[in-house]
């Protein structure tokens, strides 16, 4: 009677999600103040005063038909030529805005780029720990998901990313700064990537692509993060505003196909295909325009900086474990017993909301979200250190 695959879908939600829906029914019985929830990556810091400006100049100024009808298909050419323009200056990359397509965040950005290059067969590598929702607009889109490892410090293992890509590979995903380990990939591993790629081309006699997840790019702390279609002629960007611009609910951001890419206009007319057969057409209106007013700005990342420090600080002199994070606002803390799922159920006497690593690919510890008020993490260090007491920390 209904797609069984779907309804599979959505009868299985994100982990990610069912922990956030728990807390939302806690913080319901209990009050807000007292869960100490680090679920979901959800922007706490507010907006930068170039959005909160160009959103009221806009909604002051334009007549509400010119603000809310329809652009093109993919995007407004203003804010197309906009976003090229930016990625010229910033990163020296000759970009075309006829290579540019606006989306609704990263999430329809991913599902396009895979849908554009995914032909039957089509293996996809992502590199694990990763974003769980890799594998499901992969195989939506037809493809077979490959895991390659990471190293013990969560940098790119190259002798994994050797075995991992084969004569089926059509791309590998790449997200630095890291979901869910803040880690952020060096120039000289990158480019150890790239001339894998190069290679593993050649022996299969056709390219293999790069998808570049970018939601987190400005988000680092003291660190660069190489622009990939720098280092690797075929490379597609996939990149969001959502965290950068805390607009994570509004949803926008862009594809940006490197020019240098095999083919690069007819995998844009692919991209555009498939952002017309999902229905992933003319992004935002408003926050497409809002966004071209506000390309490289960010919002306040000392805030995020003060966070991790006080959550690192504090559960390191507990005696946990952590990965120190150089970008994003993710921490990742070794369990301190090798089910991390038990010990998310343990932190939960503490009303600590905790991701179990699990469905990020790896076993063994779990994601804290740090993107909340410096308060609640202040708030929630006496309960962390009531937990280490159990594990003898």
């Amino acid at each position: 009677m209904f797609n069984e695959r779907m309804q599979r879908r959505g009868e299985e939600r994100s982990v990610i999600r069912e922990i956030f829906e728990y807390g939302n029914a806690r913080k319901r019985e209990i009050g807000a103040e007292n869960v100490f929830d680090f679920s979901l990556g959800n922007p706490s810091v507010s907006a930068p005063d170039c959005v909160q400006r160009e959103i009221a100049r806009l909604t002051g100024t334009m007549s509400a038909g010119k603000m809310h009808g329809y652009t093109s298909a993919a995007g407004a050419p203003e804010v197309r030529e906009a976003v090229a323009a930016y990625i010229r200056s910033a990163f020296g990359t000759p970009m075309s805005a006829e290579l540019v397509y606006m989306t609704c965040g990263a999430a329809a950005s991913l599902a396009i780029t895979l849908h554009a290059l995914c032909e039957s067969g089509d293996e996809f590598v992502v590199i694990t720990p990763c974003f769980p929702e890799y594998k499901v607009f992969i195989e939506q889109a037809g493809g077979k998901v490959v895991c390659a490892q990471t190293g013990p410090d969560f940098h790119l293992d190259l002798n994994a990313l050797d075995r991992a890509v084969g004569k089926r590979t059509k791309a590998v995903i790449v997200n630095s700064p890291n979901n869910p380990t803040g880690v952020v990939y060096g120039e000289s591993e990158l480019n150890g990537l790239a001339g894998l790629l190069r290679r593993k081309s050649e022996e299969k006699g056709s390219p293999v692509f790069l998808i570049a997840d970018e939601p987190y790019r400005e988000l680092v702390y003291g660190v660069a993060v190489p622009y990939l279609p720098n280092l690797y002629a075929n490379t597609v960007v996939c990149y969001s505003f959502s965290k950068s611009l805390s607009l994570a609910g509004e949803r926008i951001g862009y594809i940006a196909v490197s020019p240098a890419c095999a083919g690069a206009q007819s995998l844009f007319a692919a991209v555009s295909g498939a952002g017309r057969s999902l229905g992933y057409v003319c992004a935002p209106v408003l926050f497409q325009r809002v966004c071209a007013k506000c390309l490289g700005q960010s919002s306040d990342v000392s805030a995020y900086r003060e966070n991790r420090d006080l959550l690192c600080g504090g559960l390191t002199s507990f005696g946990f474990q952590c990965v120190p994070p150089d970008g994003a606002f993710y921490l990742f803390l070794k369990s301190p017993e090798p089910d991390a799922k038990a010990f998310c159920e343990r932190a939960k006497r503490y009303e600590l909301l905790l991701v179990p690593s699990d469905s990020f690919g790896v076993e063994g510890y779990v994601r804290i979200s740090y993107c909340v008020a410096k308060e609640t993490i202040a708030r929630a260090l006496p309960a962390f250190e009531k937990l280490s007491r159990e594990y003898g920390l």
